[in-house]
C-alpha cells in the first residue's frame, strides 16, 4: 500500500472528480492521503473532505504564497488544529521566488506556525523555495525538532536534507523526482535513509512521468516510489511499506487499514 503525504484534492479539478477520484486511488493501492490547507477560507472544504472519508485526512495552515485573507494568530491555528481529522500545521514555510519584497512578514508568520505546532504537538508541513537557509535557521530557533514534520516536494540538496532531517524531519519527493533533469534530487533520494522518506503527489500539480504535464492525482504516487526503489536498487514494495510506515509514525494516527 502507498500513502499520499501531500495533496490537494479539494481544488476545484479534483474535487469535480467525486467519487471517481477515490476509485482510483483504491486501484492504484493508495489507503491514505493527507488534503493539505492553504488557507483559513479554503479550510471547511479540506475538513469536509476528511470527515466524509476514513483514509483521508487534514493539515491547517496559510501557505507562504497567500498573502490575502485571514492570517491566523497562533491561538487561531490551535483552535482550528484540535479538529479531530488534523494531523497537522501546514502548508508553512518560506517561498522567497513569489514573494522576495516580504521576507520579514513571511518569517514571522511562519514562526506562529511552529508555535502552534508545539502547543498542539502536531508535526509542521513545510514549503521552502529559494529560502532554505532561513527556513532550517528558524525550524532551530523556535525548536521544531519538538515536534518535527516533513519538508514536502523536496527540490534542495543533501546537505540540506541533512540539516532538516537533524531537526526531526522526514523527506518528502514529490512527481519532479521522475523527471529526467531532476538529478539533485535523484541524488538526495538516493543518499538518504529510507526511514526517512515520505511520498506525495502535490496534486492537481506535478504529475509524475508518464502523466507530466497532465493534472495530477493521488493515484500517480505510486511512480514517485517506483522511481526511488530504481535510484536505490530495491523492490517497490520495499518502499511502500517503509513510506507507509514513516507516515503513521511521523502522523501518530495509528496503522495503516
Amino acid at each position: 500500500m502507498f500513502v499520499d503525504s501531500h495533496c490537494h484534492i479539494d481544488f476545484e479539478d479534483l474535487a469535480a472528480q467525486g467519487s471517481a477520484l477515490f476509485e482510483r486511488m483504491a486501484q492504484a493501492h493508495v489507503s491514505h492521503a493527507v488534503c493539505i490547507g492553504v488557507s483559513i477560507e479554503s479550510l471547511p472544504n479540506v475538513l469536509a473532505l476528511a470527515e466524509q472519508h476514513e483514509h483521508i485526512f487534514a493539515s491547517v495552515g496559510v501557505h507562504p504564497e497567500y498573502t490575502e485573507g485571514e492570517d491566523p494568530s497562533v491561538e487561531r491555528l490551535v483552535e482550528l488544529a484540535a479538529h479531530p481529522r488534523v494531523i497537522a500545521i501546514g502548508e508553512t514555510g518560506l517561498d522567497y521566488y513569489w514573494h522576495k519584497d516580504r521576507p520579514e512578514w513571511q518569517r514571522e508568520r511562519f514562526r506562529r506556525h511552529i508555535q502552534a505546532a508545539r502547543v498542539c504537538n502536531k508535526p509542521l508541513v513545510i514549503h521552502t523555495r529559494e529560502a532554505a537557509e532561513d527556513v532550517v535557521r528558524i525550524l532551530r530557533e523556535e525548536q521544531a525538532a519538538k515536534v518535527g514534520g516533513v519538508m514536502h516536494c523536496f527540490t534542495e540538496t543533501l546537505a540540506v536534507a541533512e540539516q532538516a532531517m537533524a531537526e526531526n524531519f522526514y523527506i518528502s519527493f514529490s512527481g519532479i523526482l521522475t523527471f529526467k533533469n531532476a538529478t539533485q534530487i535523484k541524488e538526495v533520494a538516493a543518499a538518504i535513509p529510507l526511514e526517512r522518506i515520505l511520498i506525495e503527489t502535490d496534486s492537481p500539480y506535478l504529475a509524475p512521468v508518464p502523466y507530466r504535464g497532465k493534472l495530477n492525482e493521488p493515484s500517480y504516487v505510486p511512480y514517485v516510489a517506483a522511481e526511488i526503489a530504481r535510484l536505490r536498487g530495491i523492490s517497490l514494495e520495499e518502499v511502500a511499506d517503509a513510506t507507509t510506515r514513516n507516515f503513521f509514525t511521523l502522523f501518530k494516527v495509528g496503522e495503516p487499514i
